[in-house]
Protein backbone atom coordinates (compact mmCIF):
# COMPACT_ATOMS: atom_id res chain seq x y z
CA UNK A 1 0.00 0.00 0.00
CA UNK A 2 1.18 3.48 -0.65
CA UNK A 3 0.53 7.10 -0.42
CA UNK A 4 0.70 9.85 -2.56
CA UNK A 5 0.54 13.72 -1.66
CA UNK A 6 -2.14 15.56 -3.93
CA UNK A 7 -2.19 19.16 -4.36
CA UNK A 8 -4.39 20.56 -1.57
CA UNK A 9 -1.54 18.30 0.46
CA UNK A 10 -3.50 15.31 1.63
CA UNK A 11 -2.75 11.76 0.97
CA UNK A 12 -4.32 9.94 -0.91
CA UNK A 13 -3.72 6.29 -0.03
CA UNK A 14 -3.62 3.66 -2.79
CA UNK A 15 -4.73 0.23 -2.75
CA UNK A 16 -2.34 -2.53 -3.79
CA UNK A 17 -2.13 -3.83 -7.02
CA UNK A 18 -4.40 -7.06 -7.25
CA UNK A 19 -2.57 -9.91 -8.33
CA UNK A 20 -4.66 -12.83 -9.12
CA UNK A 21 -2.91 -16.44 -8.88
CA UNK A 22 -4.39 -18.97 -10.93
CA UNK A 23 -3.43 -22.38 -10.61
CA UNK A 24 -2.62 -24.38 -13.75
CA UNK A 25 -2.85 -28.26 -13.83
CA UNK A 26 0.14 -30.20 -14.43
CA UNK A 27 0.22 -31.19 -17.93
CA UNK A 28 1.59 -34.58 -17.35
CA UNK A 29 -0.85 -35.97 -14.81
CA UNK A 30 -2.83 -37.26 -16.90
CA UNK A 31 -0.37 -38.38 -19.25
CA UNK A 32 0.76 -40.43 -16.20
CA UNK A 33 -2.37 -41.94 -15.50
CA UNK A 34 -3.00 -43.53 -18.62
CA UNK A 35 0.42 -44.27 -18.85
CA UNK A 36 -0.05 -46.59 -15.53
CA UNK A 37 -3.24 -48.20 -17.22
CA UNK A 38 -1.59 -49.36 -20.24
CA UNK A 39 1.22 -51.07 -18.93
CA UNK A 40 -1.12 -52.78 -16.05
CA UNK A 41 -2.70 -54.14 -19.16
CA UNK A 42 0.24 -55.19 -20.88
CA UNK A 43 1.72 -56.93 -17.92
CA UNK A 44 -2.16 -58.45 -17.52
CA UNK A 45 -1.69 -59.63 -21.53
CA UNK A 46 1.64 -60.99 -20.91
CA UNK A 47 0.90 -62.86 -17.98
CA UNK A 48 -1.59 -64.89 -19.58
CA UNK A 49 0.23 -65.58 -22.47
CA UNK A 50 2.69 -67.07 -20.63
CA UNK A 51 -0.04 -69.31 -18.83
CA UNK A 52 -1.45 -70.52 -22.31
CA UNK A 53 2.33 -71.14 -23.32
CA UNK A 54 2.75 -73.05 -20.09
CA UNK A 55 -0.28 -75.42 -20.06
CA UNK A 56 0.36 -75.95 -23.74
CA UNK A 57 3.84 -77.30 -23.02
CA UNK A 58 2.18 -79.31 -20.14
CA UNK A 59 -0.28 -80.86 -22.74
CA UNK A 60 1.79 -81.69 -25.27
CA UNK A 61 4.32 -83.08 -22.20
CA UNK A 62 1.82 -85.47 -21.11
CA UNK A 63 0.44 -86.55 -24.86
CA UNK A 64 4.21 -87.10 -25.51
CA UNK A 65 4.51 -89.28 -22.35
CA UNK A 66 1.13 -91.00 -23.63
CA UNK A 67 2.78 -91.84 -27.28
CA UNK A 68 6.12 -93.14 -25.34
CA UNK A 69 3.74 -95.71 -23.57
CA UNK A 70 1.68 -96.84 -26.06
CA UNK A 71 5.07 -97.64 -28.45
CA UNK A 72 6.84 -99.16 -25.76
CA UNK A 73 3.92 -101.16 -24.27
CA UNK A 74 1.82 -102.03 -27.49
CA UNK A 75 -1.46 -102.80 -25.89
CA UNK A 76 -3.37 -105.56 -26.81
CA UNK A 77 -7.26 -106.01 -26.31
CA UNK A 78 -7.61 -108.76 -23.70
CA UNK A 79 -9.95 -111.83 -24.00
CA UNK A 80 -13.09 -112.31 -21.70
CA UNK A 81 -14.61 -115.80 -22.20
CA UNK A 82 -17.50 -117.76 -21.22
CA UNK A 83 -15.52 -120.81 -19.94
CA UNK A 84 -18.51 -122.83 -18.19
CA UNK A 85 -21.87 -122.83 -17.46
CA UNK A 86 -23.35 -124.44 -14.48
CA UNK A 87 -27.21 -125.41 -14.74
CA UNK A 88 -28.00 -125.04 -10.90
CA UNK A 89 -32.14 -125.32 -11.32
CA UNK A 90 -34.49 -124.86 -14.25
CA UNK A 91 -37.93 -125.19 -13.63
CA UNK A 92 -41.12 -124.29 -16.12
CA UNK A 93 -44.75 -123.47 -15.06
CA UNK A 94 -47.56 -123.49 -17.74
CA UNK A 95 -50.97 -121.59 -16.80
CA UNK A 96 -54.39 -123.74 -17.99
CA UNK A 97 -54.13 -124.10 -22.06
CA UNK A 98 -57.07 -122.71 -24.28
CA UNK A 99 -58.19 -123.66 -27.83
CA UNK A 100 -59.35 -121.24 -30.66
CA UNK A 101 -61.40 -122.75 -33.37
CA UNK A 102 -60.63 -126.32 -32.45
CA UNK A 103 -56.86 -125.60 -33.10
CA UNK A 104 -54.37 -127.41 -30.62
CA UNK A 105 -53.97 -126.33 -26.81
CA UNK A 106 -51.96 -123.09 -26.28
CA UNK A 107 -51.18 -121.78 -23.18
CA UNK A 108 -51.81 -118.28 -22.11
CA UNK A 109 -48.56 -117.62 -20.21
CA UNK A 110 -45.88 -119.40 -18.86
CA UNK A 111 -43.25 -118.45 -16.20
CA UNK A 112 -39.56 -119.53 -16.28
CA UNK A 113 -37.32 -119.84 -13.48
CA UNK A 114 -33.57 -120.35 -13.60
CA UNK A 115 -30.41 -120.37 -11.24
CA UNK A 116 -27.13 -120.85 -13.57
CA UNK A 117 -23.50 -120.35 -12.92
CA UNK A 118 -21.16 -118.64 -15.31
CA UNK A 119 -17.54 -119.06 -14.66
CA UNK A 120 -15.51 -116.66 -16.98
CA UNK A 121 -11.79 -116.45 -17.88
CA UNK A 122 -9.69 -113.35 -18.59
CA UNK A 123 -6.67 -113.47 -20.14
CA UNK A 124 -4.16 -110.71 -20.06
CA UNK A 125 -1.56 -110.74 -22.83
CA UNK A 126 -0.18 -107.43 -22.12
CA UNK A 127 3.24 -106.08 -20.59
CA UNK A 128 0.97 -103.91 -18.39
CA UNK A 129 -1.80 -104.42 -15.65
CA UNK A 130 -5.68 -104.29 -16.63
CA UNK A 131 -8.44 -102.74 -14.49
CA UNK A 132 -11.83 -104.02 -15.29
CA UNK A 133 -15.00 -102.51 -14.41
CA UNK A 134 -18.30 -103.62 -13.13
CA UNK A 135 -19.58 -105.61 -15.45
CA UNK A 136 -23.17 -106.75 -16.32
CA UNK A 137 -24.73 -110.24 -18.24
CA UNK A 138 -28.23 -110.28 -19.75
CA UNK A 139 -29.58 -113.93 -20.28
CA UNK A 140 -32.42 -113.74 -23.02
CA UNK A 141 -35.08 -115.92 -24.34
CA UNK A 142 -35.53 -114.78 -28.24
CA UNK A 143 -35.23 -111.28 -27.34
CA UNK A 144 -37.20 -111.47 -23.99
CA UNK A 145 -34.48 -110.66 -20.92
CA UNK A 146 -35.02 -112.80 -17.90
CA UNK A 147 -32.32 -111.54 -15.70
CA UNK A 148 -29.05 -110.38 -15.14
CA UNK A 149 -25.62 -110.84 -13.56
CA UNK A 150 -22.82 -108.94 -12.14
CA UNK A 151 -19.14 -109.25 -12.00
CA UNK A 152 -17.60 -107.06 -9.50
CA UNK A 153 -14.63 -105.08 -10.93
CA UNK A 154 -10.97 -106.65 -10.88
CA UNK A 155 -7.26 -105.81 -11.54
CA UNK A 156 -5.59 -108.36 -13.46
CA UNK A 157 -1.35 -108.61 -13.46
CA UNK A 158 0.81 -108.38 -16.76
CA UNK A 159 0.79 -112.12 -18.91
CA UNK A 160 -1.70 -113.49 -16.37
CA UNK A 161 -5.18 -115.82 -16.68
CA UNK A 162 -7.94 -115.04 -14.10
CA UNK A 163 -11.30 -116.68 -13.46
CA UNK A 164 -14.06 -114.62 -12.05
CA UNK A 165 -17.58 -116.01 -11.71
CA UNK A 166 -20.98 -114.84 -10.87
CA UNK A 167 -24.70 -116.19 -10.66
CA UNK A 168 -27.90 -115.52 -12.48
CA UNK A 169 -30.88 -116.24 -10.29
CA UNK A 170 -34.14 -116.03 -12.88
CA UNK A 171 -38.16 -116.13 -10.78
CA UNK A 172 -40.61 -116.93 -12.12
CA UNK A 173 -40.61 -114.53 -15.24
CA UNK A 174 -43.36 -114.42 -17.07
CA UNK A 175 -44.17 -115.42 -20.90
CA UNK A 176 -46.74 -114.17 -22.82
CA UNK A 177 -48.81 -116.52 -25.99
CA UNK A 178 -46.53 -117.33 -28.55
CA UNK A 179 -43.27 -117.09 -26.43
CA UNK A 180 -45.02 -119.30 -23.67
CA UNK A 181 -45.89 -122.03 -26.76
CA UNK A 182 -42.69 -122.00 -27.90
CA UNK A 183 -40.82 -122.47 -24.33
CA UNK A 184 -43.69 -125.14 -23.19
CA UNK A 185 -42.41 -126.93 -26.71
CA UNK A 186 -38.76 -126.01 -26.37
CA UNK A 187 -38.95 -127.71 -23.11
CA UNK A 188 -41.35 -130.75 -22.99
CA UNK A 189 -40.75 -131.85 -27.06
CA UNK A 190 -37.68 -130.75 -27.81
CA UNK A 191 -35.86 -130.89 -24.16
CA UNK A 192 -34.00 -128.06 -25.32
CA UNK A 193 -34.08 -124.56 -24.27
CA UNK A 194 -31.94 -122.07 -25.89
CA UNK A 195 -30.68 -118.99 -24.10
CA UNK A 196 -28.62 -115.88 -25.17
CA UNK A 197 -26.12 -113.79 -22.57
CA UNK A 198 -24.97 -110.68 -23.83
CA UNK A 199 -22.86 -108.37 -21.99
CA UNK A 200 -19.93 -105.93 -22.58
CA UNK A 201 -16.94 -105.87 -20.06
CA UNK A 202 -14.87 -102.19 -19.57
CA UNK A 203 -11.12 -102.27 -19.45
CA UNK A 204 -8.37 -100.05 -19.42
CA UNK A 205 -4.87 -100.45 -19.34
CA UNK A 206 -2.71 -99.23 -16.27
CA UNK A 207 1.01 -98.16 -16.57
CA UNK A 208 1.83 -96.50 -13.25
CA UNK A 209 -0.39 -93.78 -12.38
CA UNK A 210 -1.45 -93.22 -16.08
CA UNK A 211 -4.51 -94.86 -17.00
CA UNK A 212 -5.83 -95.54 -20.81
CA UNK A 213 -9.49 -94.78 -22.34
CA UNK A 214 -11.65 -97.62 -21.84
CA UNK A 215 -12.31 -100.34 -24.27
CA UNK A 216 -14.99 -102.54 -24.50
CA UNK A 217 -14.79 -106.21 -24.38
CA UNK A 218 -18.41 -107.81 -25.56
CA UNK A 219 -19.44 -110.86 -24.57
CA UNK A 220 -22.00 -112.93 -26.57
CA UNK A 221 -22.88 -117.04 -26.13
CA UNK A 222 -25.55 -119.17 -27.33
CA UNK A 223 -26.13 -121.77 -24.63
CA UNK A 224 -28.87 -124.65 -24.56
CA UNK A 225 -30.54 -126.22 -21.73
CA UNK A 226 -31.66 -129.29 -21.05
CA UNK A 227 -34.38 -129.26 -18.52
CA UNK A 228 -34.92 -132.87 -17.72
CA UNK A 229 -30.98 -133.40 -17.19
CA UNK A 230 -30.89 -129.90 -15.59
CA UNK A 231 -27.72 -129.73 -17.72
CA UNK A 232 -26.01 -127.92 -20.64
CA UNK A 233 -25.99 -129.14 -23.69
CA UNK A 234 -24.43 -127.40 -26.00
CA UNK A 235 -21.99 -123.54 -25.72
CA UNK A 236 -21.00 -121.27 -28.22
CA UNK A 237 -19.59 -117.92 -27.57
CA UNK A 238 -18.55 -114.60 -30.00
CA UNK A 239 -15.65 -112.21 -29.13
CA UNK A 240 -16.10 -109.04 -30.47
CA UNK A 241 -18.41 -111.07 -33.25
CA UNK A 242 -15.82 -113.20 -33.79
CA UNK A 243 -16.28 -117.12 -32.38
CA UNK A 244 -13.77 -118.69 -30.48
Amino acid sequence: MTSRANVNGEHAIRPPPNHHHHHHPHPHSHYQSGGSYSSSSASFKGCCCCLFLLFSFLALLVLAVVLIIVLAVKPKKPQFDLEQVGVQYMGITASPSTTVDGGPPTPTSASLSLNIKMLFTAVNPNKVGIKYGESRFTVMYRGIPLGKGVVPGFYQPAHSVRQVETTIAVDRANLLQADAADLIKDASLNDRVELRILGEVGAKIRVLDFTSPGVQVSVDCAIVISPRKQSLTYKQCGFDGLSV
